[in-house]
């Protein structure tokens, strides 16, 4: 079974997309109160008094399952981190369908603006009931059906978002440029999420959007590879923009693909616990120029994978600063239907980076050009594309290719 990394965005397809799944991992039967000298017993006591004197004294009739996870969502709250925390039941439930891959929604991704908090549209998916709406990256989520959800939690809004095939959902939307609040119809379906879209561009240059890291993004990622043969190809570009996240093995299978040795990953847990795990060796394209695509809403998985080959100097990043989520999450289902992530650890890149918080610098920052609101996207007129297919070119002219620059690749690491 893969791994799962935390990712930071939603999907309003809608489930709340890969919102908080981190890799899976054993632990241990021994209770937090137990390893710290006190009884669970001891640390509970004042809770189950003050449960008592509620229900003995309290004016109106209380919900024991309200009360139940209000208690859960402040113990995970007390802890400080953000991606340590409670689902009740329907997030839960919700969470798990986005792991199924498959689900009824408008079909696209979203996360909270760092700014204000406001959900925004990351990404609407190709032929999605988001995309033939009109929904566009950038546009902010105000209203839901005529309630207000500004100020409400990311899945509180996924759930009013999300519902069967069929049915309509209206959006306050909150545009760049525009003065007043569009209110757009979206007609719910049934959402596939793709792994990735491909296109061989002008001068042989393999381009890839790779949507997220999921389970079989990596096999499907390295049979184009080896179909078109990129080795031979002009050069290669990766496009991580919007990417959040995904499994932890596909990332590695991805990172391998392109270096030939070398520690790819380093993770550290409590008490000073390291792992480093390696390039998997024979990779599929350890010489082709490639240019990796990033924004501010590459995270997590996207990161590892961007920092990894920047590490090695075997990529060039282009765009904006990206995310800045550099750590590892385990998921444990509760007796009640919920469920709790637990920060388990902390990743690094190769060269012992950590992208947290303010995320990963690209080797040459430049701000994407959004197209006119009215106009659809034109692959063909990205500003941000059109850079990376002449940065390539002059790179072909530049660096050599085959077993020498493969060499340097895998030893820039231990040479730095």
């Amino acid at each position: 079974m893969k791994h799962r990394f935390i990712s930071i965005v939603g999907i309003v397809c809608l489930v709340i997309g890969t919102f908080g799944a981190g890799f899976l991992v054993g632990h241990s039967q021994q209770s937090p109160a137990a390893a710290q000298g006190i009884s669970r017993d001891e640390a509970f006591a004042p809770v189950m008094q003050a449960w008592d004197y509620l229900h003995e004294y309290y004016v109106d009739p209380l919900s024991d399952d309200e009360l139940v996870d209000g208690m859960l969502t402040g113990l995970m709250d007390a802890v400080g981190d953000p991606h340590t925390d409670y689902m009740n039941l329907s997030r839960y439930a919700t969470a798990q369908e986005d792991l199924a891959g498959s689900y009824e929604g408008i079909g696209a991704s979203v996360r909270p603006d760092p700014d204000t908090g406001i959900l925004t549209i990351v990404r609407p998916f190709p032929d999605s009931p988001a995309e033939r709406a009109g929904l566009l990256p950038g546009d902010q989520i105000i209203t839901v059906d005529g309630q207000n959800v500004v100020g409400l939690e990311q899945e509180e809004i996924i759930l009013l978002v999300k519902g069967p095939a069929g049915t309509d959902v209206v959006l306050g939307i909150q545009r760049e440029g525009e003065p007043e609040l569009l209110n757009i119809t979206v007609t719910r379906g049934r959402i596939e999420l793709p792994s990735l879209e491909y296109e061989v561009l002008e001068n042989d240059i393999l381009y890839v959007l790779l949507y997220d890291f999921s389970q079989d993004a990596d096999e499907e990622l390295a049979a184009l590879l080896i179909e078109q043969d990129v080795e031979n190809m002009n050069g290669l570009i990766l496009d991580l923009r919007g990417n959040t996240g995904g499994y932890l093995d596909t990332t590695l299978s991805i990172i391998s693909m392109f270096i030939e040795e070398g520690p790819i990953f380093i993770q550290r847990g409590r008490d000073g616990e390291e792992e480093i795990i390696n390039a998997y060796g024979n990779p599929i394209a350890p010489t082709v120029p490639m240019v990796i695509l990033v924004d501010g809403f590459s995270a997590s998985a996207s990161e590892l994978t961007t920092g990894a080959l920047q590490d090695y100097g075997r990529a060039t990043i282009i765009g904006t600063q990206t995310y800045g989520k550099g750590s590892v999450q385990t998921w444990r289902e509760l007796v009640n239907g919920g469920g709790i992530r637990i920060t388990i650890a902390r990743w690094f890149t190769p060269a012992d980076r950590s992208v947290e918080p303010d995320g990963l610098t690209p080797d040459i920052e430049l701000e994407y050009i959004a197209p006119d609101p009215d106009q659809p996207y034109v692959r063909a007129e990205d500003n941000q594309i059109q850079f990376a297919i002449e940065y390539l070119l002059e790179e072909a002219q530049r660096v050599p290719s085959g077993p020498v620059a493969a060499a340097k690749t895998s030893m820039a690491i231990r040479l730095s």
